[in-house]
């Protein structure tokens, strides 16, 4: 009631006046007339469409008089305004009936402005609205003409003043032509009309309920105008123009393009807003393209693209208007003064001021970085046209023509200086999008459907920070909803633009992988086999056969119009790629907002399961892809990722990275499961547990595990998956963090297995006491050595322990060799920090250096992953014998340290406790057959190799020297016949 009352005592005060309108002239004064009357209007009309309104304003009055003890003062009032407005347009029409004549001057003023610019797209291009070579000679020249502020007037506001003025003043169509010419102009440019956000009416249905009551010429009038040839509205993209005013935008010297720039952004926000309103509302017609438009990415892009130079060039563009402000503007309008005839005080005193203004602007400010506000000039020049346009006014504004061009002319430089943000929000903010969600993401999708406009898709998720604009100060609370949809919509659009450019990206990798594995070793057999052939000059193959091709054979072609997938997948990766070239960034709402990171995290969560993939780990048949593959193929991709670089500034090294080290950890950033746990997984369950079983041995001389020739064949070869090249290609592809989880997995088998062995040491816990008793007594430890039970066990577990612990002395080999290749600078300060450890030296001082001396896959006196699982543990020859001697020196040394004890004292103890059995084995050697004497003597020779507390002396007071010999002697020969009997 309080907007009511306000706006009709202005109305009523403008009509007393007799204030003459004239956009050209008096643009600010008419314009916010004609926005008065439309807010009022649109107001009401939307009121009217609140079904429950009178019970809830009911209910608050209620809720008022409970609270107060008396009703709302404005509730009477407010219920006369809803029974007055129950027909809203026939009140309006009594109401708006008197300002008829100022109503109709302000719209018969847009006579000047709108014909212009609503013209058939014939005639669009004949005018050459937008071109920049239509007059070459007047390219450097600023843009100026007599209706500079009209020039990037949104059509839709006009079109809503023309229709909705005249419905409220229909009596001027039939006393005056040019009313009559406006209103069916605007009758045809569409269907609907804006009032506020997605609340539409439409124009025609409306027109024709409001005009059923009169007779005769307004129902020709209204059926004249409504011939639907807004059905046939055309959308005029002048996309040459738009990429002559980006390209002068960015020319040094081309600041007086900004009036282009405004006029095309405004030309393209009318043409997007027409859609969105007609969309939803789409008429049964024959022509529905009307309605649709797949190409609106490039529209919207162009837009997004001249509003962030526009940004860029902000400070050239205020140095160039502040400059022709000073040294132009400011003469122009002193002459314009001095040739008036007539000029009041009050209207001099305003004037005199804005000369003052302008001619005290030096460059000087701007390169001080000072503030410039010109809203005070702005504003005098608001209310001097106020003065100047009552019926009665010393200076009538519109005797004074030039005034008002110059006025106008200064106005629009002014906010080139201090309101850049505020004009584009002015001519290009499209926040009505948000209110048309289905609507926007329909010509995403449609964008998205061409290969050619997929370069523009960027521009969906940049006008969602258009948003940020929709929300108004009286209503705060809706802010979070605007922003959670605004943030949806733009994260809905970069995580489907990012998919498609990932998936591009890595099909790419794809192809260069399969040509890659095709230059493998591998597959050279077929090559070499079929040089063989023509050497030997066998027979050629038949001619149904088909010949393989070479690699690189794809990259001969006979005719360059015939296109490979290849060339497909990198046109669609360019035009993808040049999306991203917009912007590097933008804001949305209290959010920066980087596309390039969406992209990144696609790739790397896609990344990280292509190469799980590539594992092709089958848990089933214990099947994996060799280490060496696997790294070729990752290779593959990497080299193809880095590609990407040319196209988009992205971090893929930082991409690698990432994905490389999460696959050194057991699990990645998403949860699954990595190349880690897939070989950590396959080597204990598919080849480890071969080996406890004896199908495959470790083959000290060749490094390697070798599968056994056995009825039963095996779905792999050992030899194949644990030589040098492969374990150092485990290392390469998991890294020492992936090492020491694969080692924390072997040391708990380990434990499993001294656990056993644990239990047997209690079960003879009496016998054993006895024998280090006597253990210098031969016959009493014969005695009690048939005592003692599980000694089949004991070797067997113990010998299961050395074929863990050889494996994981050749991992470490193989870390070792890839760490010295890829950071030696890094292994020789551990090397001398392991060398220089002195043995008084605190122990848990030892283990930490022990334990980055085994990072770096180094051997250490102390095998700190065996010593950590045995304290937490604490806490709480045809097959592989010859690794017996590793598991007793290791377990060994580490269960003495977790006891604190001498290990060269416990040790020696231990040697001197055995050597009663091992003499008596070395001494009957001949009597027992070959193959345990193999043992005796590897066995023998291993722990005299392997041992690193004893001194030789120590040894060989614990050994004869004969035995120590002949163990030699026959461990030699055991290893030459190893090499030859030993299937390749």
């Amino acid at each position: 009631t309080f907007f009511q009352d306000h706006a009709y005592e202005l109305l009523n005060t403008i009509d007393a006046g007799q204030c003459s309108f004239d956009i050209v002239f008096n643009f600010d004064f008419t314009k916010n007339y004609l926005d008065l009357i439309i807010t009022f209007t649109s107001v009401i009309l939307m009121l009217s469409r609140i079904e429950d309104k009178k019970v809830l304003v009911g209910m608050f009055n209620c809720a008022h008089e409970m609270t107060n003890g008396t009703s709302e003062p404005s509730y009477p009032r407010l219920g006369q305004m809803f029974l007055e407005y129950d027909h809203p347009w026939k009140k309006l029409l009594e109401d708006f009936g008197p300002h008829t004549r100022s109503v109709t001057a302000a719209l018969i003023s847009l006579n000047m402005v709108y014909p212009r610019r609503n013209l058939p797209p014939e005639q669009w291009r004949k005018a050459q609205l937008l071109s920049l070579l239509s007059v070459p000679a007047a390219m450097m020249e600023p843009a100026c003409c007599d209706t500079m502020t009209c020039e990037y007037l949104s059509m839709e506001v006009m079109e809503r003043w023309i229709i909705i003025g005249f419905l409220l003043c229909h009596s001027s169509l039939n006393t005056n032509q040019t009313s009559l010419e406006l209103w069916k102009m605007a009758l045809r440019s569409g269907l609907y009309l804006t009032l506020i956000r997605d609340e539409v009416f439409n124009i025609h249905k409306v027109t024709e309920d409001i005009f059923d009551n009169f007779k005769g010429y307004l129902s020709v009038y209204c059926t004249s105008g409504c011939g639907l040839n807004s059905c046939s509205h055309l959308r005029v993209l002048f996309w040459f123009s738009y990429r002559l005013l980006s390209l002068g935008v960015t020319t040094v010297g081309h600041q007086p393009l900004a009036l282009f720039v405004f006029m095309a952004l405004s030309f393209s926000r009318d043409e997007v807003q027409w859609l969105v309103r007609h969309s939803e509302s789409m008429p049964k017609i024959k022509t529905p393209e009307d309605y649709n438009d797949n190409q609106m990415a490039e529209l919207l892009f162009h837009m997004e693209r001249l509003r962030s130079l526009m940004r860029k060039y902000s400070k050239i563009v205020q140095r160039y208007h502040v400059q022709y402000l000073a040294q132009f503007d400011a003469l122009v309008l002193n002459d314009t003064i001095q040739n008036m005839s007539v000029c009041p005080e009050e209207e001099s005193v305003l004037l005199s001021s804005f000369v003052s203004t302008l001619s005290a602007l030096s460059i000087k400010q701007v390169e001080n970085k000072e503030e410039f506000d010109f809203r005070a000039v702005r504003l005098d020049w608001l209310r001097l046209q106020a003065y100047t346009s009552v019926i009665k006014a010393p200076l009538p504004l519109k005797e004074y023509p030039d005034l008002a061009k110059v006025m106008n002319m200064i106005q629009f430089h002014t906010k080139m200086v201090d309101s850049i943000e505020e004009m584009l929000q002015e001519t290009s903010e499209l926040s009505i999008l948000c209110f048309y969600p289905h609507v926007f993401e329909k010509m995403f999708n449609q964008s998205n459907e061409e290969i050619i406009m997929k370069q523009y898709l960027m521009a969906f998720p940049t006008v969602c920070s258009h948003f940020s604009h929709c929300g108004h100060s009286l209503c705060p609370e809706e802010m979070d909803i605007l922003q959670k949809k605004s943030l949806r919509l733009c994260v809905t659009f970069l995580e489907q633009i990012a998919k498609q450019t990932s998936s591009v990206v890595l099909e790419i990798c794809a192809e260069q992988r399969n040509l890659n594995d095709q230059l493998l070793p591998k597959h050279c057999a077929e090559s070499i086999s079929a040089a063989r052939h023509r050497k030997q000059k066998k027979a050629v193959p038949k001619k149904g056969e088909v010949q393989k091709e070479k690699p690189g054979a794809e990259s001969q072609r006979k005719d360059r119009t015939v296109t490979t997938n290849l060339d497909k997948l990198h046109l669609i990766l360019r035009e993808l790629c040049s999306t991203y070239s917009l912007c590097s960034d933008f804001l949305n709402f209290d959010h920066i907002v980087v596309p390039t990171e969406f992209l990144l995290s696609h790739l790397e969560q896609r990344f990280s399961e292509i190469i799980v993939r590539m594992a092709n780990y089958n848990q089933t048949t214990q099947e994996i892809t060799r280490p060496s593959d696997l790294l070729a193929s990752i290779r593959a991709y990497t080299a193809s990722l880095h590609g990407l670089s040319s196209y988009i500034n992205v971090d893929v090294t930082r991409l690698v990275k990432t994905v490389l080290l999460q696959q050194t950890q057991p699990l990645d950033s998403h949860g699954g499961q990595t190349i880690t746990t897939l070989y950590t997984n396959w080597y204990l369950e598919g080849l480890l547990r071969q080996a406890s079983n004896s199908l495959i041995v470790h083959c000290p001389t060749r490094h390697c595990f070798v599968s056994q020739t056995t009825d039963n064949e095996h779905s792999f070869r050992a030899e194949e998956f644990s030589d040098v090249s492969e374990l150092q290609a485990l290392a390469e592809l998991i890294g020492p963090y992936g090492l020491k989880f694969l080692s924390e997995n072997l040391m708990w088998h380990i434990t499993s297995q001294v656990g056993e062995l644990k239990k047997m040491v209690i079960d003879n816990m009496d016998i054993l006491v006895q024998m280090k008793n006597n253990f210098g007594k031969p016959e009493e430890m014969v005695t009690l050595k048939k005592k003692l039970t599980g000694g089949e066990n004991v070797l067997k577990r113990m010998t299961i322990i050395g074929v863990i612990l050889s494996f994981r002395a050749m991992t470490q080999d193989g870390l070792k060799e890839v760490l010295q290749n890829h950071c030696p600078f890094l292994i020789a300060p551990i090397e001398s920090l392991k060398d220089n450890i002195s043995p008084e030296a605190d122990i848990k001082l030892t283990l930490n250096i022990f334990e980055l001396v085994s990072a770096a896959g180094l051997k250490c006196d102390i095998d700190p992953a065996l010593v950590a699982a045995i304290r937490n543990m604490h806490t709480g020859h045809n097959n592989n014998i010859h690794c017996l001697a590793t598991a007793i020196n290791q377990v060994f040394a580490a269960m003495f340290t977790v006891q604190n004890k001498n290990i060269e004292q416990q040790l020696k103890e231990f040697l001197l406790l055995a050597s009663s059995t091992l003499l008596q084995l070395g001494q009957n050697v001949e009597k027992i057959d070959v193959k345990n004497r193999e043992s005796v003597y590897l066995l023998l020779h291993m722990i005299v190799e392997e041992s690193q507390f004893l001194s030789q002396d120590m040894l060989e007071s614990c050994f004869p020297y004969v035995l120590l010999r002949n163990a030699y002697r026959e461990v030699h020969k055991l290893s030459i016949l190893s090499m030859a009997t030993i299937p390749l």
